[in-house]
């Protein structure tokens, strides 16, 4: 699968910063060109020559748009500067600039697989992308979204999701809480954990994986523990673990 990296930068109008929680944005880019990717794959923001920050595209092309899923935690200065960066630029009326389709864990659209989507905290960014690719082309496969945070407040995209499942029979939304209140009665502990208890065998999946790099390696060994095949799990963090 080849990897349509536009590697130029692109200016990009700044079209909206919303928060989603306390401590996560949503930001909607409007390119200025055309900009080539498929569902799965992700921009660098170029704050300077030598600053590039990759986040991954939560819309997929055909929308014209690109969203963008920040989370910035205390203590995280990487995500937090790159967050200042685009207000900066948008209360100035300026565009910001980024490096558009890279990475090589896009949605492999030829696969009649069933798919599982695993995302651990703004990693749902990526996985949500791949899912709305699926249904944009009307896909008949199962799909099973699997979202994995630490508190439920993090499930930004909660009711959407559940609406979406009800209205698509193919597709199940299974949010996975670490910490939960004593309101939370859905899922509890690690969300990789829950996709082993819900599947005898991995063997006949498509499974694609966002999140922390320590989640995202754990999960790979668990999952072909399990019968998954390596050659169809896909992470762009596998190229660094």
């Amino acid at each position: 699968m080849s990897n349509t990296a536009n590697t130029t930068a692109i200016a990009c109008n700044v079209n909206s910063i919303e928060a989603l929680t306390p401590g996560i944005s949503k930001i909607v880019l409007s390119p200025q060109q055309a900009a080539g990717y498929q569902a799965g794959q992700y921009l660098q923001l170029v704050l300077s020559a030598d600053d590039k920050r990759p986040f991954s595209i939560a819309s997929i092309a055909s929308s014209k748009l690109l969203e963008l899923h920040i989370g910035t935690p205390a203590g995280d200065s990487w995500s937090s500067a790159a967050l200042t960066h685009i207000e900066q630029q948008f209360r100035a009326g300026l565009p910001v600039m980024a490096e558009i389709g890279l990475g090589q864990a896009q949605l492999r659209q030829d696969s009649k697989r069933p798919v599982i989507l695993l995302a651990g905290g703004t990693g749902f960014s990526y996985v949500y992308a791949i899912a709305q690719a699926l249904s944009a082309a009307n896909t008949s496969q199962p799909v099973f979204l699997y979202w994995g945070v630490r508190h439920a407040e993090a499930l930004y995209y909660q009711k959407e999701l559940q609406q979406w499942a009800s209205q698509h029979k193919q597709f199940r939304f299974i949010p996975v809480v670490q910490q939960p209140g004593t309101a939370w009665q859905g899922r509890t502990g690690l969300v990789h954990e829950a996709v082993l208890a819900d599947f005898v065998s991995l063997e006949a999946y498509d499974i694609y994986i966002a999140g922390p790099f320590a989640m995202a390696g754990v999960a790979r060994e668990a999952f072909a523990e399990q019968g998954a095949h390596r050659e169809h799990m896909f992470a762009d963090a596998f190229a660094y673990i």
